[in-house]
């Protein structure tokens, strides 16, 4: 599987502008990341930065009593670890590995550097950093305000955008510890959208069988987020030059 990978997988790193990829590319680190994965804690300083192409990471805030909630995903549209080039070196939230595959890193102080030179790389940076804001701020309004089969919706149709297959691995225990709600919620959600034959869960497999229908039932949480990814980010090549 690692010979397939490729940096231009990542949709941040193909948009980059060649002396931009040329400069960053020897440097760039094949990592594997598997399910279940910390890639970072919270508090923690990030020694790297992380541009996902076949894994999906999800940004979680964990309470004191352990208790969890998924406030965004970063998949192949993105970088995990904004916090080194917007100043902050640390995040109160968690990373942990939602859809196994791999991602490329690259140490946080080359990153650092580059976003510094206030050319080309920052704009696409910031941009992006804009929309994984839009992102947050849609999901904690959809926690609130939203049925947890309509929060389930939401989140399948996120995390198959960031994948080549309309397949996940993941289990109804961490799907409730994502959506920060109980499994009891999730298993009712699952199994109705199951029987309106829009997905099909087996032994931690979740495969999506009728997309269109799973964004009817779905709350405009999901559209408004890729309305605002589509905008802010449309044509990379165009916000690079």
């Amino acid at each position: 599987m690692a010979a397939l990978q490729d940096p231009h997988q990542n949709h941040l790193l193909d948009a980059l502008l060649k002396a931009d990829y040329d400069r960053l590319s020897p440097y760039l680190e094949l990592v594997e990341m598997p399910l279940g994965e910390v890639v970072c804690e919270s508090g923690s300083k990030l020694k790297h930065v992380y541009f996902p192409t076949t894994s999906i990471v999800s940004l979680l805030y964990v309470m004191e009593d352990g208790a969890s909630a998924e406030i965004a995903v970063v998949g192949n549209e993105g970088i995990l670890g904004i916090p080194v080039f917007m100043g902050g070196e640390t995040t109160p939230s968690r990373a942990v590995v939602q859809s196994a595959g791999h991602s490329y890193r690259l140490k946080a102080q080359l990153l650092k550097n580059e976003f510094n030179q206030a050319g080309p790389l920052q704009r696409l940076l910031l941009r992006y950093t804009q929309a994984l804001m839009a992102q947050m701020a849609q999901t904690a309004v959809c926690n609130r305000h939203h049925s947890v089969e309509q929060q389930l919706c939401r989140w399948l149709l996120l995390s198959i955008d960031r994948l080549p297959e309309n397949e996940l691995i993941m289990t109804q225990e961490l799907i409730a510890n994502m959506l920060g709600v109980r499994r009891e919620g999730v298993t009712e959600g699952a199994g109705k959208l199951q029987s309106l034959g829009l997905i099909n869960y087996r032994r931690g497999h979740i495969s999506v069988l009728n997309r269109a229908g799973l964004e009817k039932r779905s709350c405009e949480c999901y559209q408004v987020v890729k309305t605002e990814y589509d905008r802010l980010l449309p044509a990379f090549h165009d916000i690079a030059h």
